[in-house]
């Protein structure tokens, strides 16, 4: 089968270029990593009673990593993602031994690079890759990096957090189709690529493209460059109308259980969205070319569809999202709610008044 990443190279690589955590001591470390535990249950307790989705599976609890463990994490479960994937694609065209060595080397450390650099940005994450049905994670030294860069409430800003990423666990968890609907959809997108072996030169490329970012923001290229079909776009489409509702869901959450339970969280709000504007060079165009800069207009965006929608219907009725994948919104219907209220719903009475 052809290699398409040298895999321990990209976890060298991305754990020899990660940065280095915020000084703590080790009974702070402890103590961090004893709250961010407990708050994750008080989170899921806040979410389940808000939302009215509640686990229908079991779930490992959440696991506290530093930089390192998470980058490792990642590339583990890409790895078991990607290589049937590459198998597929190439089939039974081998490039020589010499050639794929030194492609998979090449393409191991720029996604090590890459890999690196995010592992000094993401807060939390439940990451579906891996295993069904999914693990939580929550990055310790960039929450306190960052709620100390902001001047929050240790206590507030964690919680805060776990709002959010509970959200997408709970997401994950009470609605047992999502993670294989994911990963088909996955699979939808390398499966309409015209030609195995352009699409994996075209991933290669894009791979480059992230790591070359991190070293020289001036790039100019961008990883969507691996669309190359009509149906990819189609399943992109999918993709991103699914991610827009996850993501504005999750925020819609912490939104309306914020001010009920986080005495400071119209402070970190405010703090937190100027921090997402604000950014390096690099940081800018890592942001433009792994489409980050699209999943800020996503949490936006995907708020306010959530918003519409729950005003219209209520919380029940909004849940109806997430009876199967036809029940999803299109992504046309992320700017229309009412078109996805009236297709899953049907006729509605007109919105109350206020007076």
């Amino acid at each position: 089968m052809a290699q398409f990443v040298d895999w321990d190279l990209a976890t060298a690589t991305a754990g020899a270029l990660g940065k280095s955590g915020p000084r703590v001591t080790y009974s702070e470390a402890t103590e961090v990593v004893s709250e961010l535990r407990r708050l994750t249950e008080e989170a899921a307790g806040h979410v389940a009673d808000y939302t009215g989705l509640t686990s229908q599976v079991t779930h490992p609890p959440v696991r506290v990593v530093d930089r390192r463990d998470w980058a490792a994490t990642n590339i583990a479960g890409l790895r078991e993602v990607i290589t049937p994937l590459v198998g597929r694609l190439a089939q039974d065209k081998q490039p020589g031994a010499l050639t794929e060595a030194i492609g998979s080397r090449v393409t191991g450390v720029q996604a090590g690079t890459v890999l690196a650099y995010l592992s000094g940005r993401v807060l939390g994450q439940y990451e579906v890759f891996s295993a069904n049905p999914g693990q939580l994670l929550l990055v310790a030294p960039n929450i306190v990096e960052v709620e100390r860069k902001l001047g929050a409430d240790p206590r507030d800003f964690r919680l805060w957090v776990c709002l959010h990423e509970v959200t997408h666990r709970t997401q994950f968890t009470s609605v047992p189709w999502m993670r294989a609907y994911f990963l088909g959809e996955v699979q939808a997108f390398v499966d309409a690529a015209q030609g195995g072996e352009h699409l994996l030169e075209r991933l290669r490329r894009g791979v480059s493209t992230l790591a070359d970012a991190v070293r020289d923001p001036q790039s100019r290229s961008s990883v969507l460059d691996i669309v190359q079909t009509p149906g990819q776009r189609a399943v992109l489409d999918r993709l991103t109308a699914l991610m827009t509702l996850l993501e504005g869901h999750a925020e819609f959450v912490m939104d309306g259980v914020g001010p009920q339970v986080i005495p400071s969280v119209e402070r970190i709000r405010s703090a937190f969205n100027r921090r997402r504007e604000a950014g390096n060079p690099v940081e800018k165009a890592i942001r433009r070319l792994i489409g980050i800069d699209v999943k800020m207009r996503q949490y936006a965006e995907g708020r306010k569809f959530v918003h519409a929608v729950v005003d219209r219907v209520g919380m029940a009725g909004f849940n109806r999202v997430f009876e199967s994948p036809l029940t999803l919104p299109r992504l046309s219907e992320l700017s229309e709610p009412d078109a996805w209220v009236a297709r899953v719903h049907g006729p509605v009475g007109p919105v109350p008044t206020a007076g």
